[in-house]
């Protein structure tokens, strides 16, 4: 019941946490399409205001030359003073031009190339008839007339440019809000899957643990029972080694997912444990040595349980790598801050692009097997003892080392 209420409890927690993607997913379009609708509205009432300022720029413009050639009854006069309107025409900031009938251009301050050519010319003044109304001033002295022709021809594309900075980055801004809601929708979909995953491993780990208990402990029984009768002593001790072995495997089990206690743990001992164990049940052919047995007590934070289950990984992996025969080397040892076990072998070796893979779920180079005992070991060196574990020299052939690094001190 314990490990169907931790599924069922995994997958409401997934629920919650989709539900927040979505919601968090609708926030971020929301304000998308808040900003799009601000930034729009407030071009919007730019252009009018630019639009509503630059028609009265025109208005005045076009009042002063009008009035400049009001000002006198005589064209001769007016016109005989050129460098002074064409002083003015360069500080007129709308485009204009003052035509005779015959639409040869006066004053202006058009372009060279416009005014120098006649079809250019006619269709500039076309375009600008069509904009505002010419203004038509009349000379009695001689009878003669001049039109002023004035005005922006493309009134949209002058008020756009005054916001193409901003034109340049909304798409931007827009492409940036869909990345931050891909990117958050993409690590809250693997959290979920990885957080889902764990709740799977845990619960079987557990359940494990529970469906071992009762066995091993018949098993105890049996054992006692051996030892009244009359077999070999030997045999019934090796066999509750076997089973003391076994129940630290549910011990090992039942505490994962757990929070781990960690205590300041004589590592020689925990390894040294270790290593006896599997002296006796190692290959003829295979030599296992430790040097920790020999040396001062090495201590350091761990919960030797689980420490003690990846120097068993660690072993079994080299004693794979082995294939019956070769050398088993275990090293302990230390520096000022850290404490560090070392498993070597002369097996087979790792490839170098397989250093990090190893210590994936699933990875694995043997024809049998889950590929999980160094993804374990990783988890409980990392997560649960804040250290290292890593390949620290492999060739193909020769063999390969790995080393699980602890601090002294318990970080937490």
């Amino acid at each position: 019941m314990g490990f169907k209420n931790q599924i069922l409890h995994g997958r409401i927690f997934s629920t919650r946490r989709r539900t927040i993607v979505i919601v968090i997913g609708l926030a971020l379009a929301a304000l998308s399409v808040y900003y799009t609708w601000t930034v729009s509205t407030e071009m919007e009432h730019e252009d009018e205001a630019a639009i509503c300022q630059l028609r009265e720029t025109e208005q005045n413009a076009v009042k002063m030359w009008e009035d400049i050639l009001r000002s006198s009854r005589s064209s001769g006069y007016i016109f005989a003073n050129r460098a002074i309107l064409n002083e003015l025409a360069e500080h007129t900031t709308i485009p204009f031009v003052i035509t005779d009938d015959a639409l040869m251009p006066l004053v202006s301050n058009l372009p060279r190339e416009i005014t120098s050519d006649p079809a250019r010319l006619r269709e500039e003044i076309l375009m600008m008839t069509r904009t505002n109304k010419p203004v038509t001033v009349s000379y009695m002295v001689p009878p003669t007339s001049y039109t002023i022709y004035y005005g922006v021809t493309d009134y949209s594309s002058l008020v756009s440019s005054a916001h193409s900075e901003a034109l340049a980055f909304f798409p931007y801004v827009q492409l940036i809000i869909i990345a931050v809601f891909a990117v958050f929708a993409y690590i809250a979909f693997l959290s979920t899957k990885q957080n889902e995953q764990n709740r799977v491993w845990v619960g079987l780990a557990k359940e494990t643990a529970h469906q071992l208990g009762t066995p091993t402990s018949s098993l105890l029984g049996w054992i006692e029972y051996l030892r009244s009768q009359p077999v070999d002593k030997m045999a019934v001790d090796e066999m509750e080694k076997d089973l003391v072995h076994l129940n630290k495997i549910v011990d090992r089990f039942s505490k994962i997912g757990s929070e781990t206690q960690l205590t300041m743990t004589n590592i020689n001992e925990v390894v040294g444990d270790t290593v006896l164990y599997f002296r006796r049940r190692v290959p003829r052919n295979v030599t296992l040595s430790y040097n920790g047995l020999a040396m001062a007590p090495v201590v350091a934070p761990i919960n030797s349980a689980l420490f003690e289950w990846v120097i068993e990984n660690l072993m079994k992996n080299s004693l794979d790598a082995l294939q019956g025969q070769g050398e088993i080397d275990v090293v302990i040892g230390q520096t000022d801050r850290t404490v560090y076990v070392e498993v070597s072998d002369t097996g087979k070796g790792i490839a170098k692009g397989n250093w990090t893979r190893i210590f994936e779920p699933g990875f694995t180079t043997k024809t049998r097997g889950w590929g999980l005992g160094l993804s374990l070991s990783r988890r409980i060196i990392e997560e649960y003892h804040k250290g290292r574990i890593a390949v620290v020299r492999s060739e193909i052939g020769k063999g390969t080392t790995i080393r699980v690094t602890l601090n002294k001190m318990d970080n937490e």
